[in-house]
């Protein structure tokens, strides 16, 4: 009789069969979460505070003109080299004209001119090349010239602009541009699924330029935090949008639901410490300062710091990796569409 009550049922649960039921059950992707959330977290404040926390000179650039082969001039320019730990990278120009361009073409931040024999020096900054590298600069040299018997004269050619006095404007908006473009892609998978791919990549530009116009105006006329040359920040606002949003969709035909993750490793977690819109490229540690600037989030912070503060000396290569990045992603998410999880 006590066999009639004895089955499958009444034997407890094995530990393949506990297993197999947590895959099937709506637990396992919210478990799965949690702890991608988790590391995220740790590595998102990981990554800024190894990145910012405590900026250091790596190599910054410098011109130096004038008497610097007399020997205090030299003496001074060791002194310097020293005390920043030989971070200083000096280049030789014949002339301040020469090196007041060189430092528009953004190849120096600051120039030591060198004069009555050594005796004097004239230190020219440009706040807006890097406020962290200007003021590291700043500190330093007029030390050194006490310790060296050379009166230092601090002067801003270029400063930063009266509502932007830590330089960190263009590192929000272009943050902004970045969160907000990837934001907008996954707003499209979610609520937009059945776009088909010309479809999405239409709708992708569209917030691109609706965005990116919002973010000028408003730092621009709504706040007048800077002063923009307004038609090209809206353009490489519109860009890195773009590239953004048409990172995430390439990442989503490749790997799907998880597509947030390899799209925030490299835009938020790489990208961003790395832009040199928070702290300048010379002051971050070497390796980031260099994968910084063949990123989208370096490059858009470049191009907009050369189109708000050394306008007429706009350069091509940042451009080109926005540029390349949004090519790739196209290509990619055109060439396997019929993997995207959304279409009609």
């Amino acid at each position: 009789m006590a066999d009639l009550f004895r089955g499958d049922d009444a034997q407890p649960p094995t530990l393949g069969r506990r297993w197999s039921e947590f895959r099937q059950s709506p637990l396992r992707p919210a478990v799965v979460l949690t702890l991608i959330l988790a590391a995220a977290a740790g590595l998102f404040a990981g990554s800024y505070t190894f990145a910012m926390a405590d900026p250091t000179p790596h190599s910054i650039p410098a011109a130096v003109v004038g008497s610097y082969e007399q020997a205090r001039g030299q003496a001074f320019l060791d002194g310097l080299e020293k005390a920043l730990n030989a971070s200083v990278k000096v280049r030789r120009f014949g002339s301040v004209a020469g090196a007041r361009q060189a430092m528009d073409d953004q190849r120096v931040f600051a120039i030591f001119d060198i004069r009555d024999d050594g005796r004097t020096a004239v230190l020219d900054l440009s706040g807006a090349s890097g406020a962290s590298v200007a003021e590291v600069l700043a500190d330093t040299a007029p030390a050194v010239g006490r310790r060296t018997g050379v009166v230092v004269t601090v002067r801003d050619l270029n400063p930063l602009q009266e509502g932007d006095p830590r330089g960190l404007a263009i590192f929000y908006i272009s943050l902004a541009a970045v969160i907000i473009g990837f934001l907008g892609a996954i707003q499209l998978s979610v609520h937009a699924r059945d776009l088909t791919p010309l479809e999405r990549m239409v709708f992708t530009l569209a917030y691109a330029l609706l965005s990116g116009f919002a973010i000028a105006a408003t730092v621009d006329w709504l706040l007048g935090a800077l002063d923009l040359p307004f038609a090209e920040s809206w353009l490489i606002l519109a860009l890195t949008l773009f590239t953004s949003g048409m990172v995430f969709t390439m990442f989503n035909t490749l790997v799907g639901r998880w597509a947030m993750l390899p799209t925030w490793g490299l835009m938020v977690l790489l990208g961003n410490p790395s832009s040199g819109g928070a702290v300048s490229w010379p002051l971050l540690p070497s390796p980031l300062g260099e994968i910084g600037k063949w990123l989208p989030p370096g490059a858009s912070v470049n191009a907009q710091h050369t189109a708000v503060y050394f306008r007429g000396h706009q350069h091509a290569f940042p451009f080109l990796v926005l540029g390349g990045w949004a090519l790739l992603s196209c290509a990619v998410f055109w060439t396997w569409r019929h993997r995207h999880p959304g279409g009609r």
